[in-house]
């Protein structure tokens, strides 16, 4: 099969002609995106040389550049120096403000402005080759910050003196077992996939080529008529949705009356290479749309998407309103986006030869394989993914603690190659779903035509969805949104049920086709709540409910069960 053929987009992806890639080369960039991680060389060059060349064209900039550099270098030296605790978690402990760790953290801190002073603003320079410079330039930072070491960061010091360096000890015995499991079979997670997590009970009642569909058992006398389902990513498994007893939003949403079906993707292999949104439209959102409705006998479905889900569902929703098809009466959506002009550091790694690259190195095996997804988010938050681990469990000996969220982290799945160049293409390169291009059975569909009430949450440090750009529905639907902005980032602010860890969040509601405010502006205007969103969630969808009905049957005709939840593909590696 050639490449040109491979990365053509169906009718349901898109209006227009994708771009032809020559595959006479496919073997040899396949080749080179395996040695650099998938990053693009020639990307990453021409930025660093349209910000240099523009630099070398501005001598007063470069001797303000010069002084400031300077200044720097007799940072250490004075006793005063000021640590910026605030705004850099890495040096907020007390030990920080004695000398002469105040010193190295704040020369470190004043190197770090010096390099956003010289990547940023020079005149010229493209934005996007600015935010790369700057981007690549913090990441460098970020290795040699004085906390990553054991003679500049006082806190490693300290432990070390406290248990006679058995902490070094044992941090160096925590790095060698980490370099073991690499080099062999990876070690079974303590959390079993349908005994620890995954674990409501539940039936699966649909099962397609992509995915199966699980009905979740009623917990409850009565439930509402209408039923809930699920759209979750298919970038990870499912069930982030339904981790442990005491965080899962499945359980809980059971436990309040609702009847829940879940969508469980496949784990796509070389044979699903050719799937695309059309694929996961048809053979997932709506295949447990028509399984509700035929179970529960309802013509309206809560429908809920998260992340990528979210996309595709957003996406199912205006293709149906366009259609006339009415049978969502309510549509929610977690971090997820629709315009991704403003998608966060990820679209850094978003452009025509990046592309290009990628494509080429998922044609090789027919799919991304989940190391170079899991690799590109460890990177965006290398501080909290990668140093901060670094420092605990290498240099400070920490016991590591896996908690479900990070089991669930770790089972990770592969992406259809037609799907995610639709998906890097479409979406974050060229931004069809927002501006109209988008297509669904050949057709473009426009976001303004959903009209059932909308309840879209975003999360206040989210890495993958950034809150303002989630926020953007507000300025491309016309329907009722009742807009909630949570805090910690993309998974821990979903994972929030009450009585966890502190949280609050916003809420307000905008009117159909109501006035639009700026976020910033909406930000300041609503007030932040104590605790979680989950019971503001269920209150809305409870008013959007009708009145409780005796709860309908496993399956229905036709939709025999076929296995109790969480069914087979969830377990696929």
């Amino acid at each position: 099969m050639s490449i040109v053929a491979t990365v053509e987009r169906p009718a349901e992806a898109a209006c227009g002609p994708s771009p032809e890639l020559d595959s006479s080369d496919r073997h040899l960039h396949a080749a080179v995106a395996r040695l650099t991680g998938g990053l693009s060389p020639v990307s990453m060059l021409e930025a660093w040389q349209d910000w240099a060349l523009h630099l070398a064209a501005s001598p007063a900039r470069q001797w303000d550049l010069a002084k400031a550099a300077g200044q720097e270098v007799f940072r250490p030296l004075t006793t005063s120096a000021s640590v910026e605790t605030d705004t850099d978690p890495r040096f907020r402990g007390e030990a920080w403000r004695q000398w002469p760790f105040n010193a190295y953290a704040a020369a470190f801190q004043g190197w770090e402005q010096w390099w956003r002073a010289a990547t940023t603003g020079v005149p010229g320079v493209r934005d996007r080759n600015e935010r790369i410079v700057a981007f690549a330039a913090r990441q460098a930072l970020d290795m040699v910050s004085p906390s990553n070491f054991v003679a500049t960061n006082p806190e490693i010091l300290a432990r070390a003196a406290t248990t006679g360096g058995a902490s070094l000890a044992e941090g160096a015995t925590n790095y060698m077992k980490d370099l073991l499991d690499l080099a062999s079979a990876p070690q079974p997670s303590p959390f079993k996939v349908g005994r620890d997590v995954a674990a409501t009970p539940g039936e699966v009642v649909a099962r397609t080529p992509l995915a199966e569909i699980i009905q979740y058992r009623p917990t409850t006398g009565q439930v509402h008529p209408e039923p809930v389902v699920i759209v979750p990513a298919w970038i990870m498994k499912y069930y982030i949705l339904d981790l442990s007893p005491a965080d899962s939003l499945v359980r809980a949403l059971v436990a309040e009356g609702f009847t829940v079906f879940m969508v469980s993707w496949k784990n796509p292999g070389v044979e699903d290479r050719d799937r695309g949104f059309a694929d996961y439209r048809k053979l997932g959102v709506m295949a447990a749309i028509d399984a509700a409705c035929r179970v529960t006998g309802s013509t309206k479905v809560n429908a809920v998407g998260y992340c990528l889900g979210g996309t595709l569902l957003t996406m199912t929703a205006a293709a149906m309103a366009r259609d006339g098809d009415g049978r969502i009466g309510s549509l929610t959506l977690l971090a997820a986006q629709a315009d991704f002009t403003e998608a966060g550091e990820l679209s850094l790694f978003v452009n025509e030869s990046q592309i290009a690259l990628l494509e080429n190195m998922m044609a090789d095996v027919g799919y991304l394989r989940p190391e170079q997804m899991a690799a590109t988010f460890q990177v965006l938050k290398a501080n909290d993914l990668i140093w901060s681990r670094m420092i605990h469990e290498y240099l400070m000996g920490e016991p590591r603690e896996v908690l479900a969220l990070d089991a669930w982290s770790q089972d990770t799945t592969r992406l259809p190659f037609q799907m995610e160049s639709e998906n890097l293409r479409g979406l974050y390169l060229n931004n069809d779903l927002a501006e109209g291009r988008f297509c669904v059975a050949g057709r473009p569909v426009a976001l303004r035509d959903i009209d059932a009430p909308m309840f879209v949450l975003a999360t206040e440090t989210d890495h993958i969805a950034p809150w303002r750009s989630v926020y953007k529905l507000l300025l491309l639907c016309e329907a009722p949104i009742t807009f909630v902005l949570t805090n910690h980032g993309h998974n821990v602010g979903i994972v929030a049920p009450p009585g966890g860890s502190p949280r609050r969040h916003r809420v307000r509601q905008q009117r159909a086709r109501g006035r639009y405010m700026a976020p910033d502006a909406w930000f300041a205007a609503t007030p932040a709540e104590a605790g979680s969103w989950w019971p503001v969630w269920f209150d809305w969808l409870r008013a959007r409910s009708g009145a409780l009905v005796a709860p309908p049957p496993i399956g229905a005709e036709g939709l025999a069960p076929l296995e109790p939840a969480p069914g087979s593909y969830v377990l696929e590696g």
